[in-house]
């Protein structure tokens, strides 16, 4: 599991893309995440990497004769205009085309100028963004002690943990087919509602929309039916990560829940940023897992490494705007919500997906494991209005003189993820945008 660092992590790399270097950027040298795009004049997807404020075309480059050996198998993969075929050749081969990417986009490499095809660098002011893969199924973990909790006290102020919590990565199989990339459509859903003073449940839309800031991670390699994931190679199946927005109906949920878990509330849709960065980008933001408070259990021998403790965490930091459409239109920018950390967690991915294939549960290339809202212990650390207005009795007030309990139409939710550390170069996840009773492209 124990990652290495290699010249593509050297922060004194500059890149001939000027926007690559000017430091603000989430799309360093270093980083190069992967996506799948298209001219705007065109619809057919191509597999990208981002560097500073243009894409490079992988299979451009293939195409121009600049990939060799297993660099050139993982570019072939390609050419599908989704990841999953790069995803399933596993790290070793990601490795090698995010290395030979990077010489290629170094100052002092002249190769691609020498290939005379402009077309292998285009702006992405021109381009649009689609989903990165077929994703085939869907996990929703729940691993943020602190979210836990918080939600638990206010429905259970007793006994605000259950006794599972600690011992076992909670999760249920969302809805792979509402899952949307950013910008795409968020829709208020309709349910089925009882207020806790009503004799019968009524249908409508849900009057209590919500956001989750969550971390996702991408399946690479997959396992075979009936063979667990041993711990220890948990991260060798790891693609790499994004942002996702578990949109919730809070009204809905808490009526369907009991007892087999969420449902309707969840699945009308979930967004995710487009791009994906690989966990060798990650690399020289790995850190040791915070000590579990004192009385807590031990993970079981299953889901317990050596490296989990060591590297298990990652150094991500995540943040929330919220932007109305007054605020939009009297030009006000948007509203930073909160502020977390992914080194909060309860529990890591690697341990998601040990636990998830535990069973002999066959993982896939291009399968999404989502964390749960990233909650931290401040109340600027909370990942959804639920905790932030505390189901809606602690409203929030906007620029403009508006209050919040829970989300209206109109408004955008902008999330944005940060990796930051000394004597590394710092790496951005892009935005994950959705604007709520959207039908289509928010932009």
């Amino acid at each position: 599991m124990t990652e290495n660092l290699d010249a593509t992590h050297d922060p004194q790399l500059r890149s001939w893309v000027e926007s690559a270097n000017d430091g603000v950027t989430d799309f360093p040298v270093q980083n190069l995440p992967f996506g799948a795009f298209s001219p705007h004049a065109e619809a057919t997807p191509r597999i990208g990497v981002a560097i500073g404020d243009r894409v490079l075309d992988v299979t451009a480059v293939l195409d121009a004769g600049l990939m060799a050996d297993e660099a050139a198998v993982a570019a072939q993969a390609c050419r599908s205009g989704v990841l999953n075929d790069l995803m399933g050749l596993g790290r070793r081969h990601v490795r090698a085309l995010r290395a030979r990417l990077c010489e290629l986009l170094t100052v002092g490499n002249e190769e691609i100028a020498a290939a005379g095809r402009p077309e292998m660098l285009l702006a992405m002011a021109d381009v649009d963004m689609h989903m990165p893969a077929r994703i085939g199924d869907y996990t929703d973990f729940y691993a943020s002690v602190h979210h836990a909790t918080n939600v638990g006290s206010m429905f259970r102020p007793d006994n605000p943990l259950l006794p599972n919590y600690k011992w076992i990565p909670i999760g249920y199989h969302g809805r792979a087919s509402s899952i949307v990339v950013s910008g795409g459509p968020v829709p208020r859903p309709q349910g089925q509602s009882k207020a806790p003073d009503a004799d019968t449940p009524t249908f409508g839309p849900t009057e209590r929309f919500d956001y989750e800031m969550e971390v996702g991670v991408f399946v690479g390699q997959g396992n075979a039916l009936g063979e667990p994931v041993p711990i220890a190679r948990s991260e060798d199946h790891l693609f790499g990560l994004c942002l996702v927005n578990d949109w919730s109906a809070r009204d809905i949920q808490p009526w369907e829940y009991q007892p087999l878990g969420p449902f309707l509330a969840k699945s009308f849709v979930t967004t995710i940023s487009p791009w994906v960065v690989t966990m060798d980008a990650l690399a020289p933001f790995r850190s040791a897992t915070k000590p579990r408070p004192e009385g807590d259990p031990a993970p079981l021998p299953y889901l317990d490494h050596a490296d989990v403790h060591a590297r298990g965490a990652i150094d991500l930091t995540l943040e929330v705007y919220l932007q109305s459409a007054k605020m939009r239109e009297q030009g006000i920018e948007p509203l930073r919500l909160s502020r977390g950390s992914f080194t909060d967690m309860y529990w890591t991915v690697s341990q998601l997906l040990a636990h998830h294939a535990s069973n002999g549960c066959n993982m896939r290339p291009g399968d999404l494991l989502a964390s749960g809202t990233v909650s931290g212990p401040e109340k600027d650390m909370r990942g959804c209005m639920l905790e932030l207005t505390w189901r809606g009795t602690e409203p929030l007030e906007l620029p403009t003189g508006e209050e919040r309990k829970f989300l209206l139409d109109g408004d955008e939710i902008i999330m944005r993820g940060r990796c930051e550390r000394e004597g590394a170069a710092s790496i951005g996840f892009g935005e994950c945008r959705g604007i709520v009773g959207s039908t289509g492209s928010a932009g």
